[in-house]
Order: structure tokens, then sequence, then C-alpha cells
């Protein structure tokens, strides 16, 4: 699995999710995926001390998929042994009232990650045309001018906020952020088996919530919403990458891979040269305080 192709994954055009897999043919065993995602896991972390050095770049890392897809567990396995001031995780909810006062890209540019850092978006900018499709009436508690009912609602709204998506991207990308846009591929099966376990282990009833099963009656009707808007915001500056997520150890690897096979090209992050003074007086610094 170390030489896997991701271009598996890539997608640059149009697709339809259902032609795509939820699984792994011949996944390796689950020891296996986690000593490649260790492996993995510190290159990536040695390349984030490089790219914190080198000052000149971040990486935004946006993860979206279906409800238990599994997200936060890749979160914390993905960027585990990473600097910690050098990972910044946002997790965005509801619009607060103040974050409702500004456009709806606004709270997006806020959580931007500094040079030399890596940002995770768990959930992202794409719920203002995800969730909200699915539920319009939350569109009115934006306070747009022109659309005073779900009737002003249109296609052609729609249509507007993946431009403004696709300008988003393209801008912060140009000064110097590199995006990777992740959906967690996961099957309707897969789902149901994930829900009951929160509700068979003690230890995961607080993550379940009866709203779970209501969002799931909605399953057609979210993954028609993904498709359409992977559809208009794919290129090939910012592809997505559709990660088969029925087993999250293989997500959590293939994720990684991504990553790591795009940031290596990166050649030119490499830590700054010392001054010819500071590199040739090395040892008499080194003498002045071992003299000590």
């Amino acid at each position: 699995m170390n030489d896997i192709n991701i271009n598996k994954f890539k997608i640059t055009d149009s697709v339809q999710l259902e032609s795509l897999p939820t699984s792994l043919q011949n996944k390796p065993e689950k020891d296996e995926l986690k000593h490649l995602l260790k492996e993995t896991r510190k290159k990536l972390a040695d390349w984030q001390d490089k790219l914190y050095a080198h000052n000149r770049y971040a990486v935004l890392v946006c993860l979206q998929g279906m409800d238990t897809a599994g997200k936060d567990s890749l979160v914390r396995e993905v960027f585990k042994g990473f600097n910690s001031r050098g990972v910044v995780v946002h997790s965005f909810k509801t619009p607060t009232s103040r974050e409702l006062k500004h456009d709806f890209l606004w709270r997006h540019y806020c959580a931007l990650p500094e040079k030399g850092k890596f940002g995770v978006f768990n959930r992202t900018h794409y719920e203002n045309v995800l969730v909200t499709k699915v539920h319009p009436t939350y569109i009115l508690n934006e306070r747009l001018p022109g659309i005073t009912s779900v009737n002003d609602i249109d296609q052609n709204f729609w249509n507007k906020r993946y431009e403004e998506i696709r300008n988003f991207e393209k801008h912060i990308s140009r000064n110097g952020i590199i995006v990777f846009k992740f959906f967690l591929n996961i099957s309707k099966e897969e789902q149901r088996q994930r829900l009951l376990r929160r509700l068979r282990k003690p230890s995961k009833n607080w993550k379940f919530s009866p709203g779970d099963l209501e969002e799931r009656k909605l399953w057609d009707k979210y993954r028609s919403c993904y498709e359409e808007a992977i559809n208009n915001t794919a290129g090939e500056d910012l592809p997505w990458y559709v990660i088969p997520a029925d087993s999250k150890h293989a997500a959590r690897y293939l994720v990684a891979k991504v990553m790591q096979e795009k940031l290596f090209k990166y050649q030119e992050v490499q830590e700054p040269n010392l001054s010819p003074g500071i590199l040739k007086n090395l040892d008499d610094y080194r003498k002045q305080l071992e003299k000590e």
C-alpha cells in the first residue's frame, strides 16, 4: 500500500459519488495501516518543522464528510507528533450572532493558518452550501439583501456561492496557503453501524444525539449536495480528494499519504541557511557554552 496511486482519489472534474468506492480492495491489516501512518506522520511532522523555519507557506486541510465519517479521530491520529504550536484546528459550528453580522466567508478568513503553520478545518466553508442547502431556512439568519423567504433562494444563489468559494480558495492559494480538500466517503450501512456503536458502548453514548437519526433520513439529499459542491469547486489547481472511509485506519493513512506526496514537491521549503559570519564561528560559540 506504500506505492498506492493517490491520483485514484483525486477529483478535478465532475463526478458521481455513487460510482466511487467507500472501501479499499485488498486493504492491509489494521496493524500494517497503523505502521504506515506512523511512518508517514513522522515525515510530515519533520516537514512541518521546515515549513515553520521557511515561513513563506501555510497549509490548510479541509475535512468534510457525512456524520460519523471519522473526522475527529483522523485529526487526532494524523497530526499526532506534530509540534502542537504548528497545528491549529477549527471546528465550525452554527454561526454565532457576531459571525452572522458578516458575510459567510468572514469567519473562515479569520481562522486561516499563519505562515509556517498547518490549519485544519473540521467542517469547513463548504457547510455554507451543504447544511444550508438541505435546510435553506438557515440562510434567512444571514439577513441578506433580497432574501426574505426560502422562495428567494434559487439555483442562481447557490451558483454564486460556489463562485465565491472558488475565488476564496484561489485567493488564499495565490498568497501562499497550500489547500487540501478531503471528502471522507462512507457508506450508509457503515454510518448505521457507527451510530449503533455509539448506542451500544457506554463510553460513546455522549456522542449520540436523536438529531443524528433525523439527519440520517436526509442521506440522499446530503449526498446530492456534496456531489454538486464537489463538481462546482474541483479543478486541477484545487482538486478534491474523495477518500474511501469505511475503514478509519485506511482513511487516516490515505489522507496523510496525499499530503506527503504533494507537500514534498515544495522543495524550496527548507530551513534558512546561517549567515557566513555565524557559520564560521559555530565552534567558538560551542566552546563558550562548554566552558561555562
